[in-house]
Parts: C-alpha cells; sequence; structure tokens
C-alpha cells in the first residue's frame, strides 16, 4: 500500500481536535488556546469563541446548524449559534469522570464518551469508560460502559450504527443504535495503538487517528487496514472526510508527547489528502 503524502493546510496551533465539515468550513477546537475556530476552503482560519473556564474538546452539529462544543471538566455541552455560547445541556450530574469526544447524529442526539475517570489518568482505570446520550428534549442517560477510555465516536448516515474508539483497548467497538437511541453492543474489530479520533465513509470503513503509530489507518468492517497515511513524528489526533464531495481527508495532528502534554507543549497542524471513498455519517 502506498502512503499519500498529506498537504498542509493549516499550521501554528497548539492541540487541534475535533473537526467536523459543516456549511463548506472545517470546524475544529485547539484544546489548548481553548478556542472554537474555522477554516474556509482558501485556508482563513477564524475564530468564533474563546472558553476562558475549561477545555473544549468534542464537537457535534444539530439539525438546525447550531454547533455543540464538549467542555472536559465542567462536563458541558454548550451552543453555539449566531456568535453567541450557551448552555445546552449540563452532564456533570451524570458523567462519572471527564468528557472528552462526542457525536450529533443526524436525529439530532448527541453521544457523549465519558472516560470514568478525571484526568490525568491514574495507572489502574480499567474499562470503565461510558456512553452517554443527550436526546433533543434534554434528556441524558447512559447508552454503553465497560469501555476503555472511549475517544472518537461516529454514527452511520442511516443512525443505525455506533463506532468508538477504545484509546486504551487499541480497538474499535461497534453498536446497533435502537429507535429511541439507546445501543446494543455488537463487536469489537481492528487493532491499532492508542485510537484517537475517528470518521466513516462510504464503503462502511473506519478512518482512525493512531495516536501512537504517527498515522491515520482505514480499516474495513472486518478490520482489516485497507490504507494508511503517515505523519513521522506526529502525533495522530482525529481525522474528517470533508471538502465539496467528502472526498478530502482532513488529517489534524500535533508535534509532542505524553510527557510534553503534561507540561502543555504541543504544536498542532492541519493536513489534507485527496481520497477515492467519500465521507458519510457524522462525523
Amino acid at each position: 500500500m502506498t502512503s499519500p503524502k498529506p498537504n498542509t493546510v493549516h499550521d501554528g496551533g497548539r492541540y487541534f481536535e475535533g473537526p467536523r465539515w459543516h456549511a463548506g468550513r472545517l470546524w475544529f477546537v485547539d484544546c489548548m488556546a481553548r478556542t472554537l475556530l474555522s477554516l474556509a476552503p482558501s485556508g482563513e482560519c477564524e475564530q468564533h469563541a474563546k472558553f476562558d473556564d475549561d477545555t473544549p474538546c468534542g464537537l457535534g452539529v444539530l439539525p438546525d446548524g447550531s454547533i455543540i462544543v464538549l467542555t472536559m471538566s465542567r462536563k458541558r455541552l454548550l451552543a453555539y449559534s449566531e456568535g453567541k455560547l450557551s448552555l445546552y445541556a449540563d452532564l456533570s450530574g451524570i458523567a462519572t469522570g471527564t468528557i472528552d469526544d462526542m457525536i450529533v447524529d443526524g436525529l439530532g442526539r448527541a453521544y457523549v464518551g465519558d472516560l470514568g475517570f478525571d484526568l490525568p489518568p491514574p495507572p489502574d482505570r480499567g474499562a470503565v469508560g461510558r456512553l452517554l446520550l443527550v436526546m433533543p428534549d434534554g434528556a441524558a442517560r447512559v447508552v454503553a460502559d465497560g469501555l476503555r477510555f472511549p475517544n472518537g465516536i461516529a454514527v452511520s448516515a442511516d443512525n443505525n450504527r455506533l463506532v468508538v474508539a477504545e484509546m486504551d483497548g487499541d480497538g474499535l467497538a461497534e453498536y446497533d443504535i435502537a429507535a429511541d437511541g439507546g445501543l446494543n453492543f455488537r463487536r469489537r474489530f481492528g487493532t491499532m495503538k492508542s485510537p484517537d479520533g475517528i470518521c466513516l465513509d462510504q464503503k462502511q470503513a473506519v478512518w482512525v487517528a493512531s495516536f501512537d503509530e504517527d498515522a491515520f489507518i482505514r480499516l474495513d468492517r472486518e478490520g482489516r487496514e485497507l490504507q494508511r497515511i503517515e505523519i513521522p513524528g506526529r502525533r495522530a489526533l482525529a481525522c474528517v472526510l470533508g471538502g465539496p464531495e467528502r472526498r478530502t481527508l482532513f488529517c489534524l495532528s500535533a508535534a509532542t508527547s505524553y510527557e510534553e502534554l503534561r507540561q502543555r507543549k504541543s504544536s498542532s497542524r492541519i493536513d489534507v489528502v485527496e481520497v477515492e471513498v467519500a465521507g458519510a455519517g457524522n462525523p
């Protein structure tokens, strides 16, 4: 397999996460700078919001176009619309640990990863992670548990399949989505080191940002590796398929290490690669 060479389209950030293609722009956050940003196809980057009291991470897009931003320590989802932030959901009463990544499906249901412990992660953390569901009416409940550091989450275009990366489990977990938004565990598949952000394509394959392999990896539904995009010396953080035909893979990475992260040292950028199979579902 030939590894395509990524093309850098934006550089100079600290720690980019949560990429979502929406309304002709790439939306994402800089966790360390605590900002919500978007990138135009021309390369122009715009800052939309600043989070003074917490660290933003996962993003989602509601059917009405509002951006939902997760903030990790205060365990909140904030809605960004028309230049303003407002509280969308307070999960501090249900989350047992730091909340991390999230996705909003095509029906406006938000799936949120609850680590089950507070960061930095304890050495004996185990399989204590959960997925929380926030319905459009604000009702929240636990829909999955027993996960090893739930990270990136993706939902299929028909809103019937959910995949979540288990960063400590070195693989992916797949669920069937019930009519009421509940999750029924199907299986675990794929093997890679420290999977972070993920996205789906039209052939039901999963693109995975492998933090400890310095690569973005495409797996088929059986977990077989189909393609690999290497970024030597950089940590793969998250990815999404966007652009006019959703065939542009946006690859978010950082030059950092676990020790440097503890010291808040990191330099982040966004690269792109054109792929054959277009994106599907959310993100």
